[in-house]
C-alpha cells in the first residue's frame, strides 16, 4: 500500500469521524504527495514519499517557529498538523546508529583523525547513506564530536 492510498483511507476515516483538523492535515499531505507524483509523471518510490512527509514536517515546524505567540489559532493548527504528519514520517536513526555509520565511513575512507579538511569528504560519503533516515543537523553535530 503506497503512502497516497494509506493517507487517503485515513482521511476518509477522519471525515467519517468528523475530525476536521485531522482531515485537513491529511488532505494537505495527500495533495503534496499527488502533486509530486504528477510532476514526476510516475508513481513515487517509498523514499520519495518519505522525503515529502519530512519536507512537510519541516515547513510546518518553520511556520510554528515564525508564528507570533499571540496567534494561538495558528500555533494549535500547526501542532495538530505536526502530530498527524509525524504518524507518516519514517523512523529516524538514533545517535548510536549514526555514530556506527560515521565510524564505518571513516574506516572506509582510511581516516583515523578527522580534520576540518577531511570533514567534507566524510559528509559527501555519509549524507547519501543517512538521507531521509536522520536529521541533518544531528548528523553534523555528531560528526563534530569526531573532530579533534
Amino acid at each position: 500500500m503506497s503512502k497516497i492510498e494509506e493517507v487517503r483511507s485515513a482521511m476518509v476515516s477522519a471525515m467519517k469521524a468528523g475530525d476536521k483538523e485531522r482531515k485537513a492535515a491529511l488532505s494537505f499531505l495527500l495533495s503534496s504527495l499527488k502533486n509530486k507524483a504528477i510532476d514526476k509523471r510516475a508513481d513515487l518510490t517509498e523514499e520519495e514519499e518519505n522525503q515529502i512527509v519530512l519536507k512537510e514536517i519541516k515547513q510546518t515546524k518553520e511556520t510554528l517557529e515564525m508564528t507570533p505567540p499571540d496567534r494561538t489559532d495558528i500555533i494549535d493548527e500547526c501542532e495538530k498538523r505536526l502530530s498527524v504528519l509525524e504518524e507518516y514520517a519514517p523512523k529516524m536513526m538514533g545517535e548510536e546508529e549514526i555514530k556506527e555509520i560515521i565510524k564505518g565511513v571513516l574506516s572506509e575512507l582510511g581516516i583515523e583523525t578527522l580534520t576540518p579538511k577531511e570533514k567534507g569528504k566524510l559528509m559527501k560519503e555519509l549524507m547519501p547513506r543517512v538521507k531521509g533516515k536522520a536529521d541533518g543537523k544531528l548528523v553534523s553535530q555528531i560528526v563534530g564530536t569526531f573532530m579533534n
